[in-house]
């Protein structure tokens, strides 16, 4: 089964969704069958490097609040992210452009499989909701992917010489294919498409009913015989 899985590393509700796809992952029987892929979004294209100001005055500005009910905003999606096992500081963190961090999610996929592009994954996202580092900065995404496990040298080179930015750009497009205005957007099987961050249990029943509809039952009958012998109905005739 392949789960493509949509999302911006400057996402809060990204964050969390990761989460609760962990924890419905490893309640799923077949959790070692699912090969897990991160596609980019970005929620916004033109983004500087780095942006600079109070993030909660930003948000604010961009959605035509007062900044005291976008902090609101922030305490709310701290609460809930605690309990998911998650530590947000939203007073320290840096918002910026995160096309490059998505070309390095290419590269560690590329290099180093599932396992090491979702090591980078969370890296990133802990960076930018927990730790408050720039996120857009070209050294920075270089420290922070090596510490997930990706070669520092090989990552300051794919972000020289502009490697992953067509992977970066048809995730966009395919991204707008579907119809996706709003992330995580999970994508199960090129078949099955889920918005959210959905509750681990209901992510759960999606993985079991993506699987059952893409694995049916198939029942043998040897050659000359209708059936074998069984129990049915609650009973058995001896």
């Amino acid at each position: 089964m392949k789960v493509e899985i949509w999302s911006d590393v400057v996402c809060p509700w990204c964050a969390i969704g990761r989460a609760r796809f962990e924890s419905a992952l490893a309640g799923f029987a077949h959790r070692d069958e699912v090969d897990v892929r991160w596609r980019s979004f970005q929620l916004d294209p033109t983004a500087p490097r780095e942006r600079e100001g109070d993030r909660a005055a930003h948000l604010a500005e961009k959605y035509g609040m007062s900044i005291e009910k976008a902090r609101g905003m922030e305490a709310t999606m701290t609460a809930t992210a605690a309990e998911d096992g998650l530590e947000f500081h939203f007073d320290i963190a840096r918002d910026g452009n995160t096309f490059d961090a998505h070309r390095l999610l290419h590269l560690a996929r590329e290099l180093g499989g599932a396992e090491l592009q979702d090591a980078v994954k969370g890296r990133l996202f802990r960076a930018a909701f927990t730790d408050g580092e720039p996120i857009g900065d070209p050294e920075t995404l270089v420290r922070l992917v090596a510490e997930a496990g990706l070669d520092a040298g090989k990552a300051r080179a794919a972000l020289e010489d502009g490697r992953h930015a067509d992977d970066v750009a048809e995730d966009l497009a395919q991204a707008r294919r579907y119809g996706i205005t709003g992330v995580p957007f999970f994508v199960i099987d090129e078949r099955y498409g889920v918005s959210g961050a959905q509750p681990a249990d209901a992510l759960r029943e999606v993985l079991d009913t993506a699987w059952a509809e893409s694995h049916p039952l198939t029942v043998l009958t040897p050659t000359g015989r209708a059936g074998g012998d069984a129990c049915a109905d609650g009973s058995c005739q001896v």
